[in-house]
């Protein structure tokens, strides 16, 4: 068996590669170095393939950075979606969903069903399909928006708030109308939903049909003027069936038991 041989990077070249930014390049250059060597690569083709896995390295840092600040959580995508759960949803739109034409058409998207059922969860994949296609993306909870801007109010931060939910790609509220909105929240809901109408795109989860949204605002009048601009513009998922949150607490046990049963072995 012939082993492969590695040359040791030298000093200046790991001085230059470091003042180049390519610092992340050493970890991976002495492999590199000898497949092109078992392989008599072209220097342009050596070239390529280390410019290659610089590139790759900073697009999936660059996601991740996008997924953290969006708030995104890191299990909710649509590979880890479990295909058997026993809930009733149209896959065809879903499809139509994940291939984020609906962010292109600036349209949004109304995730609606009863608790558990995988609403944040499917609207967090959404979410992390379009880090990946460069989108920005905010994912929040409906009540910690509105106080958000309640608290941005209160040291003048407001408009710059405001304008940061408004300027994003895909804004997530989850959890929509859950409580009643009082006077000052209901104007806040109707400055995003109006706003973002054709500029932007939007996903609300809701417990609640969008048929029952208008009593949760203060003002009827704003509510309809918000509302009828969204669901005219707006796909509707509807998601029906068992806990899709409870089928991941069995298998989170299942795991667990899995594993005690692997260390009891070994004693």
């Amino acid at each position: 068996m012939t082993q492969s041989v590695t040359d040791p990077i030298s000093t200046d070249l790991v001085s230059l590669l470091r003042r180049l930014k390519l610092g992340k390049l050493i970890d991976t250059l002495p492999e590199r170095l000898a497949l092109a060597r078992q392989q008599k690569i072209p220097h342009q083709d050596f070239l390529m393939l280390l410019f290659a896995d610089e590139v790759s390295r900073r697009d999936s840092l660059a996601v991740t950075l996008r997924a953290g600040r969006a708030r995104l959580e890191p299990t909710m995508q649509l590979e880890h979606w479990d295909p058997s759960a026993q809930v009733r949803i149209d896959q065809g739109l879903l499809n139509e969903l994940a291939s984020l034409r609906f962010i292109e058409a600036h349209a949004h998207v109304a995730i609606v069903g009863p608790v558990g059922v995988g609403k944040t969860f499917l609207a967090h994949a959404l979410g992390h399909a379009a880090t990946r296609r460069g989108y920005s993306v905010f994912a929040h909870r409906a009540d910690r928006i509105w106080k958000l801007l309640k608290h941005a109010r209160l040291d003048n931060s407001y408009e710059a708030e405001l304008r940061k939910l408004l300027l994003v790609d895909l804004l997530i509220i989850d959890d929509f109308a859950l409580d009643a909105m009082d006077s000052i929240e209901s104007r806040d809901a109707y400055e995003l939903l109006t706003e973002r109408h054709r500029t932007a795109s939007t996903i609300i989860t809701s417990n609640r049909g969008p048929d029952e949204w208008l009593a949760t605002f203060a003002d009827p009048t704003r509510a309809q003027a918000a509302l009828d601009r969204f669901t005219s513009n707006a796909y509707d998922l509807v998601i029906e069936g068992e806990s899709y949150r409870q089928r991941q607490k069995q298998s989170l046990t299942q795991q667990r038991k899995a594993g005690q049963q692997k260390l009891n072995s070994g004693n």
